[in-house]
């Protein structure tokens, strides 16, 4: 159960999840048709390994659920594994692009909140002057960073500078993103992908705050909203408890489910021009569409771009 305060490693509560979504990259990148391309997704998988068994592409997942009994819903099946990735496939998708755009718009200073297993500042491609700041905590990035070197991976665009930033968000990361160099007098395109439902209301709303305080004209934010749809893994959901039973953690206790404010009328009242879509649509125009079962979970979340 959650804490307000509650730290993790890789392998422990909130940091599986990383592990969950760098799993579903590495299956997104064995696809043909696969809407991202990360070339590091399958390392952090193997890196994990000894505690966590995560598929790396689709004869993985149809191995891992046969050895498991999942047809008698002891694990999670293969179609668990593959819907979970075309989620993370779709919205992979949309933040590469929202951050793409930013930098053709001009702007040079990247921030990652809870950046996880992300690898944007190694795969994409940034103009070189760009400076991206990952933000999370300290046993996730330790983790990650050991990993990148052992790949000896380095940031795309011929130039592009990593900076990490240790400090959880509930904490005060934006005096700790400053001292890493942050300028909040130049725009800023921000990213908060898989965060918003680990936070407690308080906490995104604090967020927010922040985020607009230290962003100049010209800044960008991609944000992943969930909304109400958080309640729905409350309940009694196949999918989630056989993805559970193979995180070794129940990811529906992951989530803190308090009421807070809708995250594009927050955003708005902040100041910022919001557009939005929900995954269902964007899987649409991808030529990906999401099954129908996860119509009402992740298919209905928003993927929000705004500006300033």
């Amino acid at each position: 159960m959650r804490t307000e305060d509650d730290q993790w490693g890789i392998t422990e509560s909130v940091g599986v999840t990383a592990l969950g979504v760098a799993s579903g990259r590495a299956m997104e990148t064995h696809r043909p048709d696969g809407l991202v391309h990360d070339p590091y997704a399958e390392a952090f998988v193997d890196a994990a390994a000894g505690e966590i068994r995560l598929p790396k592409g689709p004869e993985d997942a149809r191995a891992m659920a046969a050895e498991n009994g999942a047809a008698q819903d002891d694990g999670a099946t293969e179609a668990d594994w593959q819907e979970q990735s075309a989620y993370i496939g779709v919205r992979s998708r949309f933040f590469d692009d929202a951050l793409t755009a930013a930098t053709a718009d001009g702007v040079r200073q990247v921030v990652l909140l809870a950046a996880g297993l992300d690898t944007r500042a190694q795969r994409l491609d940034w103009p070189a002057d760009t400076v991206v700041y990952e933000v999370d905590q300290h046993g996730v990035l330790d983790f990650k960073d050991d990993v990148l070197a052992e790949q000896r991976a380095t940031t795309a665009g011929g130039g592009a500078r990593r900076v990490v930033v240790r400090v959880d968000l509930r904490h005060d990361w934006s005096a700790a993103l400053r001292e890493a160099g942050f300028d909040p007098g130049a725009p800023t395109a921000w990213l908060a992908e898989g965060l918003l439902p680990y936070l407690p209301a308080q906490a995104e709303i604090d967020l927010f705050d922040r985020i607009g305080e230290l962003s100049a004209p010209g800044s960008h934010l991609a944000v992943e909203h969930f909304g109400d749809i958080v309640h729905h893994f409350g309940r009694e959901d196949s999918r989630l408890a056989s993805l559970s039973r193979r995180f070794g953690v129940d990811i529906r206790e992951l989530f803190f489910a308090d009421d807070r404010p809708d995250a594009a009328e927050r955003l708005g009242e902040l100041g910022w021009t919001v557009t939005g879509r929900s995954a269902s649509e964007l899987a649409e125009s991808y030529g990906r569409p999401l099954d129908p079962e996860l119509a009402d979970v992740h298919g209905a979340a928003k993927l929000l771009d705004a500006r300033r």
